[in-house]
């Protein structure tokens, strides 16, 4: 019996995740200059993002491992075959959802990170992981590089980039969202603009917000 993709990854995930662990240290030192009331406006700032996240591009900022395998889940039990990912970072995310492609039987992912550093730690991790062949990085501003040359139909998406940008990024993947497509938001409290929209009666989604900082939506037409 073959062995799932995403257990074979376990100890390049277990690596990648002591490293953010390891880096809380870069992001508080990234900040010591900052309030905490500068620092709330700059994630919500549309004009500030470039900043806030210039000032992490050291740092892993990776989704939890509780919500790593919330990805890989949501995409093998979907059967997603297109996926779209804002925000690579190190690509510890997209390997989640790569490896989900990769028991599925094969897809496609396309994600996004505007830090060159970082993209080519994310390729470095993927081709670690013998996921390469399935990922396309595009690197630059998200808002251009997820403008054109999406599938006709996506089946996930996962926004993890700057969170201004929520509303934005969704609405350039909206028209090519199946019927059931899923979106992950992470961190989604940060993006009240986003929450307002996906929550919203007659938006086109069913929404809940799902533990501590994800928002699960569902688009329903």
């Amino acid at each position: 019996m073959t062995t799932p993709t995403i257990t074979s990854l376990a100890p390049l995930l277990d690596h990648l995740f002591d490293q953010d662990e390891a880096a809380r240290n870069v992001v508080r030192a990234a900040f010591a200059d900052v309030s905490e009331a500068d620092r709330a406006r700059m994630m919500q700032s549309k004009a500030d993002y470039r900043d806030l996240y210039g000032r992490l591009k050291d740092a892993p900022l990776a989704v939890s491992r509780e919500t790593g395998h919330l990805l890989y889940m949501l995409a093998r039990s979907s059967r997603a075959k297109l996926i779209v990912e804002f925000g690579t970072s190190f690509g510890i995310s997209t390997l989640h959802l790569a490896a989900a492609l990769r028991d599925n039987g094969g897809g496609r992912l396309i994600t996004s990170e505007f830090e060159p550093s970082k993209a080519a730690r994310a390729r470095d991790n993927l081709s670690d992981g013998g996921l390469i062949d399935l990922v396309e990085i595009r690197e630059g501003d998200a808002l251009k590089t997820l403008s054109v040359d999406l599938p006709d139909q996506i089946d996930l998406v996962l926004l993890d980039g700057a969170k201004a940008l929520y509303p934005d990024i969704l609405g350039l993947v909206e028209d090519h969202l199946r019927p059931g497509a899923i979106i992950v938001a992470d961190n989604a409290d940060d993006s009240p603009d986003y929450l307002a929209r996906v929550r919203s009666p007659g938006s086109g989604y069913m929404s809940t917000p799902f533990a501590e900082d994800v928002e699960l939506s569902v688009r329903i037409f």
